[in-house]
């Protein structure tokens, strides 16, 4: 049996970690292994490039990458490696997010990097999972899991709502 692929959570700042910590939350809910650490596209291009050239090899099977404002970490990341890169645009006091939205999701071609909402850590976690649930049963099941119940969860809330307009209307 090979070893559980890692997912690595990169934040290019230490004030991206509230955001980040919803992904991080969601990988430990669904046991995926994985590192976390602090890499800057422009301050420390070196220690990006060489992660992400490495990371295969050290056990990851994808990459979140987080970001602001230039936002650029994730698509030096995804320049290094053949992994699945997942961008966080984080947003920042200057445009609301937008400028990292763009620079997360306006790649080059042959330098793909799946780009989640601004801010949207949980689902990029999510994603992270599902691509490693491709060779992870375990996983696959959690996933399909955590599915039925938000099937149900919205079931019983228009259950629920049915209740609340009739008796509203039958007032």
């Amino acid at each position: 049996m090979s070893e559980k692929k890692k997912a690595a959570v990169i934040m290019g700042s230490d004030s991206d970690f509230p955001t980040v910590s919803g992904a991080i939350k969601t990988l430990d809910a669904y046991g995926v292994p994985f590192e976390v650490h602090i890499m800057s596209a422009h301050r420390t291009p070196e220690k990006a490039a060489e992660f992400s050239a490495n990371a295969r090899k050290n056990g990851f099977g994808v990459i979140i990458a987080a970001a602001g404002k230039a936002a650029h970490l994730a698509g030096v990341l995804a320049a290094h490696t053949t992994l699945p890169v997942i961008g966080i645009p984080i947003k920042s006091s200057t445009f609301d997010g937008l400028d990292a939205l763009l620079a997360t999701v306006q790649m080059p071609k042959g330098i793909p990097v799946a780009t989640v909402a601004v801010d949207g850590a949980d689902n990029a976690a999510i994603l992270a999972v599902q691509i490693l649930a491709l060779s992870d049963e375990v996983l696959a099941e959690k996933l399909a899991a955590e599915k039925e119940n938000m099937k149900n969860g919205v079931a019983k809330k228009d259950e629920d709502i049915q209740k609340k307009v009739g008796e509203l209307i039958n007032k």
